[in-house]
């Protein structure tokens, strides 16, 4: 049996919301201030600081954000995160033994969730604030029980 991809994700993008409100908050705030201070080495200090701002604020989440991924196979379910030193976890989904999902905050609001998949003797596999979490314990039940509907080329996306 080929293996085929089912469903890649990543975490909900609303982790993604206030690193880029505070991008629009630097960027309001540099127009507003633009040229305003006398001395030269004011300006340029100023816009320093706003680039210090957004890459610890804004690149930091961002990436950390998209260096995570989830794999969801017909035959295995893969973790993958990091972003010089990538880590790859991965549960065969012979060895599921039971899929969980768990809400906390606002992921009930948002139909996220973190998706625990238990393995029969190591330590669960967590898909952390999974968008549409239901659908993804769904699918993964539907795969590990064998009556997922064959995909072919096309892909689910949740």
């Amino acid at each position: 049996m080929t293996e085929t991809v089912v469903a890649r994700l990543r975490p909900h993008a609303r982790a993604l919301f206030w690193p880029t409100l505070l991008l629009l908050a630097v960027a309001a705030a540099l127009g507003f201030l633009a040229r305003t201070f006398s001395e030269q080495w004011q300006n340029i200090t100023m816009l320093s600081v706003a680039g210090a701002v957004v890459l610890v604020g804004w690149l930091a989440p961002l990436l950390r954000w998209s260096s995570r991924s989830y794999t969801i196979t017909t035959r295995r379910v893969i973790v993958s995160s990091g972003l010089v030193a990538r880590r790859r976890d991965e549960v065969l989904l012979s060895r599921i033994s039971g899929v969980a999902v768990e809400r906390r905050g606002l992921q009930a609001v948002f139909r996220s969730g973190d998706v625990v998949v238990n393995e029969e003797s190591e330590h669960p596999l967590v898909l952390a604030d999974v968008p549409s979490a239901g659908l993804v314990q769904a699918a993964i039940h539907d795969l590990v029980e064998g009556t997922a509907p064959s995909f072919g080329d096309d892909r689910v996306r949740a």
